[in-house]
């Protein structure tokens, strides 16, 4: 009988690049500075590090296939290195897999870890992708994720009957709050508060959503180290160790656009790996035993729907929510402490592993009165990939 990894992986060290555009870096450039704070902070020697896993999506401009690129950067001594891609979620399956590999008893300590330098690859946004290529030729023609993502805004508005003027004030304050906390944080790639007014003024790229409800294009690197919690607990005597307590990946098959189960409301594979991972983690009422989020907002409208699709608004009911502040920094449940996707850019194989970190160094208390959430002993992540009827979702969530 399966019973997860609950409890049975520690988080010993981790480390995060400032996300940016760095042109004047290459991928092994960001991966030794995140690797420097990674080990360092775990208080570990290289020669301990038994395996590693790297996430990376977009090899012909960042680092080539196969786990070698990390292993030379690096200077690994001859450990097995993977190299896993699984659309946007790649970060927090290179996580997955050195997770699994310390709870199933194979390695003591391994590496995870997530790099791209999306800028290298010259577009405006994310780069094309089979994902999208594939399907624009037989089902959606001209097909553009801001196109695809906005459409869920008017299937809720049909859903719930929640006016566009409502959604569209409700996805103003997701970026505004975002933007509020990325100022605060001095890893983010957008430091700089915005009001609603200059939101909704910006220009318009797939209706309801404007400039500022699309994240943006930069390079990023992050790592973590993991280890069972006897040997965190040994390493580290004078810290509580943060705890995996669920980690679980939903793929579609491709039936939301297949079949008329799915509206066009919400993300499916969210929905089935949130309630996988609150089951592992014994998880009852998210709403009220969760401390703080980090969700993949690469627009504002599906961090809204997000809500709903993680059983922490009640249906309908996200517009209210967001309004009423609860998602606010100091609000009952913080999401995008550090600024999300909205500040950081979407450098695709590093965010996953960059939302890890900050929900860590959350739970440890590590950042400044303006910007820590206080007493938060839970966290969880969200991280996603490919377009909302076909797609990979991924749901961490780390404790005390």
């Amino acid at each position: 009988m399966t019973t997860g990894i609950c409890n049975k992986v520690a988080i010993l060290g981790m480390g995060c690049t400032i996300f940016g555009e760095h042109w004047e870096l290459d991928s092994s450039d960001l991966l030794l500075e995140a690797f420097s704070e990674c080990l360092a902070d775990a208080g570990i020697e290289k020669k301990d590090i038994q395996a590693a896993w790297i996430g990376n999506h977009i090899d012909e401009v960042n680092i080539g296939k196969g786990g070698c690129y990390l292993a030379n950067t690096l200077h690994l001594p001859f450990i097995p290195v993977t190299r896993v891609e699984n659309f946007c979620a790649s970060g927090t399956e290179a996580f997955r897999g050195a997770c699994y590999a310390v709870a199933s008893g194979a390695y003591s300590i391994a590496l995870a870890a997530g790099v791209e330098k999306l800028k290298d690859v010259g577009y405006g946004g994310l780069p094309d992708s089979p994902i999208f290529g594939q399907l624009s030729r037989y089902v959606t023609p001209n097909a553009t994720a801001p196109g695809l993502f906005a459409q869920l805004a008017t299937a809720y508005a049909a859903k719930y009957g929640v006016s566009m003027e409502k959604i569209k004030e409700a996805i103003t304050h997701v970026s505004w709050k975002s933007h509020q906390n990325g100022a605060k944080n001095p890893r983010a790639h957008l430091r700089r508060a915005v009001s609603e007014e200059q939101i909704c003024s910006s220009p318009v790229v797939a209706y309801p959503l404007g400039l500022f409800d699309c994240c943006g294009v930069s390079d990023g690197a992050a790592m973590a180290i993991v280890t069972t919690p006897e040997i965190a607990r040994r390493l580290k005597p004078d810290q509580d160790p943060v705890l995996v307590k669920a980690l679980q990946i939903a793929v579609s098959s491709g039936e939301e656009a297949a079949y008329h189960r799915w509206d066009g409301s919400h993300i499916m594979t969210t929905r089935v790996a949130a309630q996988r991972a609150y089951e592992e983690a014994g998880i009852v009422n998210p709403r009220e035993e969760l401390d703080l989020m980090e969700v993949h907002d690469c627009f504002s409208i599906t961090e809204m729907v997000t809500m709903e699709d993680l059983a922490i608004s009640p249906p309908g009911k996200a517009p209210d929510d967001i309004l009423s502040g609860f998602y606010d920094l100091d609000g009952e449940l913080p999401c995008q402490s550090d600024g999300g996707l909205k500040c950081f850019g979407h450098p695709i194989g590093a965010s996953g592993l960059r939302m890890i970190y900050e929900i860590y160094s959350q739970l440890l208390r590590r950042w400044p009165a303006e910007r820590q959430v206080e007493n938060a002993r839970l966290g969880l992540t969200h991280n996603l990939g490919g377009v909302p009827h076909q797609n990979v979702c991924s749901v961490a969530i780390l404790g005390l």
